[in-house]
């Protein structure tokens, strides 16, 4: 008996952003371009009020300011969370104990100022709100962190020396 199978085929699109020359390819050029016509529709620049004699206006703001990116976000989020997780701030699934491990807290925050510094001045000011803002709060919560883990391990030592 003859084997009648259509022959099955795919279809492989190129979606990198980059021809191998390194260059934007012109797909990604109209993408964005298109993006910015509708976004200059959905969000028309505010009217500018009528310059007063003495008003001081403001400089408007620069063309080429950095836009956000969710990836980025998300990456700072998830570094976040794997600090916050090794601080204490969810306890361990096999366990049910908070997991505390300051060097790898220290590690992750280190990462963390490292980003924020590699990305100075090309970040979206809500990009660098979220990160500062995020180290902050680690930096404190590492710090409260290190103190109990110090305390806790006085307290261990001083009670071991009176035992006879």
């Amino acid at each position: 008996m003859p084997d009648h199978k259509q022959e099955e085929s795919f279809r492989v699109i190129d979606r990198r952003p980059f021809t191998a020359e390194g260059e934007l390819r012109k797909e990604v050029v109209d993408q964005e371009e298109r993006e910015a016509q509708r976004e200059a529709t959905v969000h028309p620049p505010a009217p500018q009020p009528a310059p007063a004699d003495q008003a001081v206006t403001a400089p408007p703001p620069p063309v080429d300011a950095p836009k956000r990116a969710p990836a980025f976000e998300n990456l700072v989020r998830m570094l976040g969370s794997n600090a916050a997780m090794v601080l204490g701030a969810y306890a361990d699934p096999r366990t049910g104990q908070p997991m505390i491990d300051p060097d790898a807290a220290r590690e992750l925050i280190d990462m963390l100022d490292a980003l924020r510094e590699k990305t100075r001045g090309n970040l979206a000011p809500e990009e660098d709100n979220l990160l500062l803002d995020l180290l902050g709060k680690l930096k404190m919560t590492y710090l409260e962190v290190n103190q109990a883990v110090a305390t806790q391990a006085q307290a261990v030592q001083a009670k071991a020396k009176t035992r006879p």
